[in-house]
């Protein structure tokens, strides 16, 4: 369970990964974060995740989920409760990241969701995410997009 002294990219997407299934959890069960990270490490490999940042991640998107979703909601095309849990889960996940993270740059954030969505998500809902989090981008990272 112990994640690496400097976790590198692969480690921090496996974490965007664990996070995404453990925010998926929650938003169908309600769960705690504790009882959902006990039960990811159960039955999932964390082998090269970076586990302190997966932790982090999980219990701050669910932490702020209600400020996160205000942050984005403006660019949605209808109600965040309408999203599909995975949709919703990676927004979250997402804005946490764009919102706490200035060390990763925007671009990552939002590749990396478009990632996830294209894996995980239904069809073409990586482009929705896409356009989404640009927007909520714009938003919560002014200077960095900016400075191009």
């Amino acid at each position: 369970m112990a994640a690496s002294s400097k976790p590198g990219a692969r480690a921090r997407a496996r974490a965007r990964r664990l996070t995404l299934q453990g925010l998926y959890q929650w938003q169908l069960s309600g769960a705690l974060p504790a009882d959902i990270i006990v039960q990811l490490y159960a039955n999932q490999n964390t082998k090269d995740t970076d586990t302190d940042y997966f932790e982090e991640l999980l219990r701050g998107a669910i932490a702020d989920s209600d400020k996160l979703a205000a942050a984005f909601t403006p660019y949605l095309d209808r109600p965040p409760t309408q999203l599909d849990p995975v949709e919703r889960a990676i927004l979250l996940l997402s804005t946490y990241e764009l919102s706490t993270h200035p060390d990763v740059p925007y671009r990552v954030v939002l590749n990396e969701a478009v990632e996830l969505a294209r894996k995980f998500g239904a069809e073409d809902s990586h482009k929705y995410i896409n356009a989404v989090l640009d927007k909520t981008a714009a938003e919560l990272r002014r200077s960095e997009r900016a400075a191009g």
